[in-house]
């Protein structure tokens, strides 16, 4: 498989998956993520799971080239897991540790969109 084949895959997933755990959360566990208070983190995690797999999915689709483009989607790809796969796991009452898992996701999502401006600085004949 190709790079772009495996990001294409991965974005796909992520997006699949969103839309599936938006569904269970919102059927499924409702009661019980109300019971823990914790349904706004699911949430959380639904959307920042789709917002990033679309990212990826724009990134393979523009071909940017340069600075910041390669690096960007990769830094989506292992932020989903960290930051949206910990606050699952959170909202579901797992283990505390977790916790400090989930700002190392949201720092890779900061650092892809970092990448990004960096690329679209550098993308053909524009300049920041």
């Amino acid at each position: 498989m190709t790079k772009t084949s495996v990001l294409l895959l991965i974005a796909a997933s992520y997006g699949l998956l969103a839309v599936v755990l938006g569904a269970f959360g919102a059927h499924a566990l409702d009661e019980r993520l109300l019971a823990l208070g914790t349904k706004a983190v699911w949430d959380t995690a639904v959307a920042y799971q789709m917002w990033h797999a679309l990212a990826i999915l724009l990134l393979v689709a523009l071909r940017m080239k340069g600075p910041g483009s390669r690096l960007a989607p990769y830094c989506f790809c292992w932020g989903v897991p960290l930051f949206s796969g910990s606050l699952y796991w959170l909202a579901l009452d797992g283990p505390r540790w977790l916790g400090p898992i989930t700002p190392l996701g949201g720092l890779l999502f900061v650092a892809g969109w970092a990448a990004l401006i960096v690329a679209a600085c550098n993308y053909k004949d524009n300049s920041c």
